[in-house]
């Protein structure tokens, strides 16, 4: 049987995101969710600032846009799940 440490029973996890009310997904809670979302909007403003400079047509601009999205929703998808509320469908609150 597994004890739990005191230590480790005692630190509260900070959370940077807190769970929607309604629907899934998280909203910034405190100065940190703030920065990874600015942060986030500014890489993907960026991407598609360097993207359009450096693709040769436009399929290739859409294309490599649309790959840069996924891949900073999946990071910012993960930072949330790491430093929020677990995620779970909400209808509100009871």
């Amino acid at each position: 049987m597994k004890k739990n440490n005191p230590i480790q029973t005692n630190i509260k996890k900070e959370l940077w995101f807190k769970a929607k009310n309604y629907g899934y997904g998280w909203y910034p809670c405190c100065l940190k969710g703030w920065i990874v979302i600015i942060i986030y909007a500014l890489l993907l403003a960026l991407s598609a600032f360097i993207l359009e400079k450096i693709s040769t047509s436009e399929i290739s601009f859409i294309y490599s846009f649309i790959i840069s999205i996924l891949i900073l929703t999946a990071i910012l998808w993960t930072i949330c799940k790491k430093k929020g509320e677990k995620p779970s469908w909400r209808w509100g609150i009871k």
